[in-house]
């Protein structure tokens, strides 16, 4: 019999991940507590339906049944106000910059575990828990860190680079240690019925993939037609307003220059969408800002750190030098040149340990 078991609060979002993670801290003696959080904005159940992933009524429905499968606690908490805030007003704000959010790193920071963090915490829980595919660490220097997980293919490091000390303190993350088809095993083992449940690709609040009709559903944004434009400055068409393209884009541009095209920039103030080839979508370094430091304290103005760093999700990954320009400005420069760069992104930093260094928000690249 355990005694004094630590209570930990499961966020679960109706998968596999998230379900064979509460089963799993069961499994060691903790006091596990699901919850669901409602972070849709009013609508009617027919498009709440059809809103797939961690935020429709499906979710739900599975989360609820995998629970009383597990003989747990289950809850569902209403997160509309700081999703709104914190995720799809910012996603607005940064197309409207000419930037490329990713707006699961800011829900998983904001919303996944600032407010879900803090309300678990004002009703005794010790820890929150996700299905994430990473692993928390608590290094010789007193800092907690993220390490990548057993499965490269599904480590979601990239997208956690920004939570906090205080936070990582109290975050399990047990299914870093498997492989994603160990984790359906496990599922199947215990008979959940969501083992075979695939994953959610797309971001949850725009299932369609049309972020332009989003923007300009859910906001006073005018979205104009402008110039397709090459580095000269030389007219090459007209793009369909600045928020339907991102930096790196090839398809959907509608030019036949006779050589494959790439967004090279987005320049807002004066509505053109810049074109170029090849070599010109590739980038010798960076600049970033809001830095979040894991595994180390931080950097002085002026000191640098070599490290590799990842400017996306699905990039393998680039040596580089990283080196404090202001309190919260990085540069950094690559060992080899990388494809496009894009503002708004994030670049995350691994040591040889793999373990996540910090990362920043991409302010700019650096041809």
């Amino acid at each position: 019999m355990v005694m004094n078991k630590k209570k930990v609060v499961v966020g679960m979002s109706g998968g596999v991940d998230s379900s064979v993670a509460a089963y799993l801290l069961k499994e060691e003696g903790f006091d596990v507590v699901g919850v669901t959080m409602q972070i849709w904005q009013d609508e009617d159940e027919e498009r709440q339906q059809s809103n797939g992933g961690c935020c429709g009524l499906s979710a739900v429905d599975d989360a609820r049944r995998v629970a009383a499968a597990l003989d747990i606690p289950y809850y569902v908490m209403n997160f509309k106000n700081e999703f709104k805030s914190s995720v799809i007003d910012y996603f607005i704000e940064e197309y409207k910059k000419g930037r490329t959010p990713n707006p699961c790193i800011a829900c998983n920071r904001y919303v996944k575990w600032e407010s879900l963090l803090h309300r678990s915490l004002s009703i005794g829980a010790d820890y929150i828990a996700t299905g994430h595919y990473a692993k928390v660490v608590l290094l010789d220097n007193g800092r907690y860190t993220l390490k990548t997980a057993k499965s490269s293919h599904k480590d979601q490091t990239y997208a956690l680079y920004n939570l906090t000390q205080e936070q990582l303190a109290r975050t399990l993350m047990p299914v870093g240690d498997y492989e994603k088809d160990e984790i359906r095993k496990i599922a199947e083992n215990i008979s959940l019925r969501i083992a075979k449940k695939p994953d959610s690709q797309d971001i949850c609040f725009v299932p369609d993939g049309d972020y332009a009709k989003f923007i300009e559903e859910n906001s006073d944004i005018n979205i104009r037609s402008g110039e397709f434009v090459n580095s000269k400055g030389e007219v090459l068409g007209t793009h369909k307003g600045i928020t339907h393209y991102t930096v790196g884009q090839r398809k959907g541009l509608g030019l036949s220059l006779g050589e494959p095209a790439f967004v090279t920039k987005i320049d807002v103030d004066n509505n053109k969408v810049v074109i170029g080839n090849s070599q010109e979508v590739l980038d010798r370094g960076l600049i970033a800002d809001r830095v979040n430091w894991m595994s180390i304290e931080g950097l002085r103005v002026g000191e640098s750190v070599n490290l590799r760093a990842k400017i996306r999700y699905s990039h393998k990954g680039e040596n580089c030098a990283v080196k404090a320009i202001s309190d919260d400005k990085i540069l950094v420069e690559f060992e080899n040149p990388v494809r496009a760069v894009t503002p708004g992104q994030a670049v995350v930093f691994y040591d040889a340990n793999s373990y996540v260094a910090g990362g920043a928000s991409i302010v700019e690249a650096i041809k």
